[in-house]
């Protein structure tokens, strides 16, 4: 029974991997797990900008209803209206304006304008290879 074995395995050449097997496989390795890096990082992106964006309206609305309630509005109409007579007191006028910014408002908005425009910039420097991720055959230059 063994004989037959080996007659059987006898008939097939043994043959050589061709060179440079090891290093493709090395590099489709590589490639991969640079497309799995780029696909956590293309969904980051997307989930900080689509929080942002969700939360856009919401922080606009708290400064808006802070600014209405702290009379902001209305120290800026009255400087834009009498700039010469403000002139004369620009120092309590600016101290008036301070004490009625709607400080925590303008953090919020701030912060939310701030981080759509990081992950847009950062979105916008990576698109290449984001791209790439999104339509893996086409290739952008």
């Amino acid at each position: 029974m063994d004989q037959d074995y080996k007659k059987l395995f006898d008939h097939f050449n043994m043959t050589e991997p061709s060179e440079g097997l090891f290093d493709r496989i090395l590099l489709i390795i590589k490639r991969e797990q640079e497309l799995r890096q780029n696909r956590k990082l293309a969904l980051g992106f997307l989930a900080l900008l689509v929080i942002s964006f969700i939360a856009m309206p919401f922080s606009l609305s708290i400064l808006a209803v802070q600014a209405e309630s702290s009379g902001i509005v209305y120290f800026i109409l009255i400087a834009l209206n009498g700039l010469g007579g403000n002139l004369a007191v620009w120092g309590d006028f600016a101290l008036a304006i301070g004490e009625a910014l709607p400080i925590w408002g303008m953090v919020i908005f701030a912060l939310n304008v701030s981080i759509a425009v990081f992950t847009l910039r950062l979105f916008l420097h990576r698109k290449k290879i984001l791209f790439g991720y999104f339509f893996h055959g086409v290739r952008f230059v």
